[in-house]
């Protein structure tokens, strides 16, 4: 029995009194299984329907179409027991003003009808750092702080199945360290994990499998290895001080000073770097590196249509793997 299931989901919105037209598809027959134990990770880039899949799976939304169940229980006819099941830390900092940092773990305790946990709350205070912070109202940490009481909140009834939403956005290296360890260690100990991240780098050295999502569409479903296995070159990457020319730009990946290219062999490369010269440009730093999730990723999203050729093949890459 799959720890998650979607199975055919689509959501629709309708449009506003202001709008004209079809109501606004946010996904589109979305289907994939999370396995028991697994550290599995969702992307997409912005709009592409993580957040509506998430919201489907926390039941704050419903599906228009299709079923979402959690080790059996259904999110909608069986929500009680598949609530129970999740523990899901949002995206939105979402705290009481009013209570500190360890009644708010009690009274979130209390919503699953646990009582006398203190021994396991202590543990989360302790793993994730906020020891110190147990008796501080809630409204006086920082930022980072909140992040870290949202997660000890989504853990306290000890879920079969932990969601991140994107748990490490805009905090600090100190959190993610301190959160990843303690993740890690829970997902080791059998815990499912479904990661959203835009912090590729993150998914790449925690997931097992990854699924892209595109403009509500499954786009890619595979392993990591087999992903990045799938990457069709190195990477050609040196610093500049100047702007390349248009004709360079258009094929390259560029942040500030950084460029990078796709790069098949060493012809290219050498094609690359005389072209940069011709340019009048000095390359500096020059490396070559194995392509990286980001790599793929951005491949991927390139496509022209959802139903690329290039991602039905990774999709079927994952397929096959379950079919054995």
């Amino acid at each position: 029995m799959p720890a998650i299931s979607f199975q055919s989901v689509s959501k629709s919105y309708p449009k506003t009194r202001n709008q004209t037209g079809a109501a606004v598809k946010a996904l589109d027959d979305v289907s994939f299984e999370v396995q028991p134990g697994e550290f599995f990770g969702l992307l997409g880039p912005n709009g592409a329907g993580k957040t509506s899949l998430i919201s489907i799976l926390a039941g704050l939304s419903r599906a228009s179409g299709g079923t979402v169940t959690v080790h059996g229980s259904d999110v909608v006819n069986d929500y009680a027991s598949a609530r129970r099941k999740l523990g899901i830390v949002p995206q939105e900092l979402v705290f009481d003003p009013f209570f500190t940092v360890r009644e708010a773990l009690r009274i979130q305790s209390g919503y699953f009808g646990i009582r006398r946990n203190d021994a396991w709350i202590d543990e989360l205070l302790a793993s994730l750092g906020l020891v110190d912070k147990a008796d501080a109202n809630m409204r006086q940490l920082s930022g980072g702080m909140k992040r870290r009481v949202l997660v000890a909140q989504a853990l306290v009834h000890k879920p079969q199945v932990i969601v991140l939403d994107e748990p490490t956005a805009g905090v600090d290296v100190e959190l993610r360290q301190t959160l990843w360890q303690f993740v890690a260690r829970l997902n080791k100990q059998g815990s499912t994990v479904l990661l959203t991240t835009h912090y590729l780098e993150e998914a790449e050295a925690l997931c097992t499998r990854i699924a892209m999502l595109k403009q509500g569409r499954m786009v890619a479903l595979a392993r990591t290895s087999e992903l990045l296995k799938a990457a069709s070159s190195n990477v050609l990457r040196f610093k500049i001080d100047s702007e390349l020319p248009i004709h360079l730009a258009s094929q390259a990946r560029i942040t500030g000073r950084i460029v990078q290219f796709p790069a098949h062999d060493a012809h290219e490369i050498e094609q690359y770097l005389a072209a940069v010269r011709e340019a009048g440009l000095t390359a500096h730093d020059v490396e070559i590196r194995k392509a990286d999730l980001e790599d793929v990723f951005l491949d991927v999203m390139a496509e022209k249509g959802v139903e690329a050729k290039a991602s039905k093949e990774l999709v079927d890459i994952d397929l096959a793997g379950a079919a054995k």
